[in-house]
């Protein structure tokens, strides 16, 4: 009987989750809050698949496997019996988090590990949410998560160094290489990638290239798979500045926010799931030549 893993939020990061975990031959539940999340969930994980197939990355029986492994709930606390591990993906808020572990923990198996995919919270924080905060660790994955490789594993104050080495097989399992990162404000690579995404907001701002150029700078003169701007579309402004706020709380003024990523916040414009950021977006896709230009600001 293979082993449960309850992913909790179907947005693109847990929808991502829990569709490796189900390639992986895992018994894959995803829970949200609401049926119609659910369905545009499963809607994404089977177009992900089917193109997978179809570029001869995933073999139908594969797809086939991963299809039966996956089931959704709305009923978190039900879904947390039985499971050997749990993923929060819920955004960047100490509280939603921290309700969502107290409302699973009671459920929970007692050698179950319970993994937060937060970017820049204080593991230990969430982690009291918690009756035994030293089986949560941060397990911070990646967008897109099919293709990208990267699992930081993060330890909390309490965090067991069983709980780290199973948190890594699990991470081999799905096919991802991982490091260990001692829990630190926005850890290794969101410290990173905020100051990059926030110094490409001022360099638009003050007209020093288009948006398609600073991407394609940082893509083809670096090997970045893809440019500041149009991750920070893919994540999603909002979530972007979230980040960079507690950032500027926590480490100071140089993870101040740019007031371009605030005003577009404001405006609604927070990327891809909105369908307009930096870019602009239809069924998916970016329109080519919309990216945003300095004269534009």
């Amino acid at each position: 009987m293979p082993e449960k893993i309850v992913v909790v939020g179907a947005g693109l990061m847990g929808s991502g989750i829990a569709q490796i975990f189900a390639l992986a031959n895992f018994e894959t539940v995803l829970v949200d809050t609401c049926d119609d999340i659910l369905d545009r969930a499963m809607k994404s994980i089977n177009d992900s698949i089917e193109t997978g197939v179809r570029l001869g990355k995933t073999s139908p029986t594969q797809a086939s496997n991963a299809r039966f492994c996956m089931t959704v709930s709305t009923a978190l606390a039900a879904s947390a019996e039985g499971a050997a591990l749990l993923v929060e993906t819920a955004t960047e808020r100490l509280a939603l988090k921290q309700d969502i572990i107290r409302e699973a923990d009671a459920r929970l198996p007692t050698d179950a590990i319970i993994a937060t995919n937060t970017s820049a919270l204080s593991v230990t924080e969430i982690a009291t949410a918690s009756a035994d905060p030293s089986r949560l660790v941060g397990m911070h994955f990646f967008n897109p998560v099919p293709k990208m490789k990267l699992v930081e594993i993060v330890l909390g104050l309490a965090t067991r160094k069983n709980v780290v080495e199973r948190t890594r097989a699990y991470a081999h399992a799905i096919g991802k290489q991982s490091i260990v990162v001692n829990e630190a404000p926005g850890l290794t690579t969101s410290r990173m990638s905020v100051l990059l995404g926030n110094e490409a907001m001022q360099m638009l701002a003050e007209g020093t290239a288009t948006a398609e150029d600073i991407d394609t700078a940082l893509r083809l003169g670096f090997n970045h798979p893809m440019g500041p701007l149009e991750t920070g579309d893919l994540t999603g402004w909002d979530t972007r500045l979230a980040v960079l706020r507690y950032l500027h709380q926590t480490l100071g003024d140089r993870f101040r926010p740019h007031p371009l990523i605030i005003k577009m916040v404001a405006a609604g414009r927070l990327g891809r799931k909105s369908g307009h950021g930096i870019y602009r977006y239809e069924n998916g896709q970016r329109v080519p030549g919309s990216g945003m230009r300095g004269s534009e600001i």
